[in-house]
């Protein structure tokens, strides 16, 4: 999937482009884990990937994986593949906007450097909790039956 899409910040129209390949593969293998971990959670929803998720008025994002409250429609985990040809966008601009929004969940995954960084929504905004690598297994302790391995998650897909 290799299609344009566009995200809204503050009014202001950003067209953006899905990366195809290992992105679209990283994303698949997480949205697979998560609708697998999902399976009798009425508490939590999986969004499809990059569907539109509001923060304020007049700001709309796409993340790659977004997990909203079942009874509220809030967005409550956003999932981010760094872009290799556009990285300050996830790891800056939309990371900004994510702490504004008082976000409980962010993960950005990076696929340059094969790790996952999580961060938990704090009174001070989003705090780095730990970074990913290797045979080290991704978990959420709010969704207990998730689990994936990091490398597993950035094999290559046949």
């Amino acid at each position: 999937m290799s299609l344009d899409y566009e995200e809204i910040i503050e009014g202001v129209s950003v067209l953006r482009r899905a990366s195809a390949g290992r992105h679209e593969d990283i994303c698949a293998a997480l949205h697979t884990a998560f609708a697998s971990a999902l399976t009798g959670n009425v508490v939590a929803r999986l969004l499809e990937p990059r569907s539109i998720v509001q923060l304020s008025p007049g700001t709309f994002v796409r993340p790659d994986l977004a997990l909203v409250t079942a009874a509220t429609g809030k967005l409550w985990l956003a999932v981010e593949i760094v872009s290799s040809t556009d990285h300050r966008w996830d790891t800056v601009t939309k990371k900004e906007l994510y702490e504004q929004y008082a976000l409980p969940r962010l993960w950005m995954v990076d696929p340059r450097y094969d790790n996952v960084e999580v961060y938990h929504g704090s009174p001070h905004g989003l705090a780095l909790q730990h970074i990913y690598a290797g045979r080290e297994m991704l978990t959420e302790k709010l969704l207990p039956t998730l689990e994936l391995r990091v490398a597993e998650l950035f094999a290559p897909r046949v």
